[in-house]
């Protein structure tokens, strides 16, 4: 996987995802939580797309293919992404997938990160204000990560080349300490509806899941989950496209 794709590789399968299906729709929490887990398991973006294929292929053979139902989620194409990844892995004879430690300096320019850095950072002021009266610790909690990112400013003027890896990591700190604070702030009761509607989107897919990556999918779909219902953005430069 090459430095671009290491950043874009949501994009790419997003839009090779609606291109098969034929149909431009908003994919769903549960189709970015299987993303993630891809991503985080190292399937390079080639196997993923190779898989999706055959999905597909897949798919149009069944009886609910042949009756022109489209198929809606990415949870579908999870074995055939898997077996793609695994041919891959062998056929480099023996080589796991590979993402590089850090992307070239130029995949994105100053500009492009210190807006992304400011919108990012009103956002989580604009979530902070909101929950000043009922939240105030979690508000002043989130005060601190967009000080924090603000303070990560500075990093993009110095002289010669960023250091995207380094700072790729300071984000991924933060957004772990954001996803530390959801999980102690909200309630068992939103808590228990969010679980309740993950648990009805995975029925279906349960089955063809093995349980390590079920465990992975429904932790990424928490996350996102959890991020939407209190405004709040991802970090990491993996989102800046």
């Amino acid at each position: 996987m090459d430095a671009w794709n290491y950043f874009n590789y949501f994009t790419e399968i997003e839009e090779y995802f609606w291109k098969k299906r034929g149909a431009h729709l908003l994919v769903s929490p549960l189709d970015w939580a299987i993303m993630e887990t891809w991503q985080k398991a190292g399937i390079p973006l080639e196997a993923a797309l190779a898989g999706i294929d055959r999905a597909f292929e897949s798919y149009q053979r069944s009886r609910r293919g042949g009756v022109g139902k489209p198929l809606k989620s990415l949870a579908y194409c999870t074995d055939a992404v898997l077996e793609a990844a695994e041919e891959q892995n062998e056929a480099a004879a023996g080589s796991g997938p590979k993402i590089p430690r850090g992307p070239a300096a130029e995949t994105f320019s100053r500009a492009d990160i210190k807006t992304y850095f400011a919108a990012n950072s009103a956002k989580l002021l604009a979530s902070a204000g909101k929950l000043a009266a009922t939240h105030s610790e979690f508000s002043f909690e989130l005060k601190e990560i967009a000080r924090s990112l603000e303070a990560y400013v500075p990093l993009l003027n110095t002289p010669g080349t960023v250091d995207l890896e380094d700072l790729e990591r300071r984000l991924t700190i933060l957004d772990d300490k954001q996803q530390a604070m959801l999980a102690r702030h909200v309630s068992e009761d939103r808590m228990l509806q969010i679980r309740r509607e993950m648990d009805g989107q995975l029925a279906a897919y349960r089955s063809k899941m093995k349980a390590e990556q079920l465990a992975l999918v429904e932790r990424q779909y928490l996350q996102k989950r959890l991020l939407e219902e209190f405004g709040l953005p991802r970090l990491s430069l993996y989102y800046l496209s």
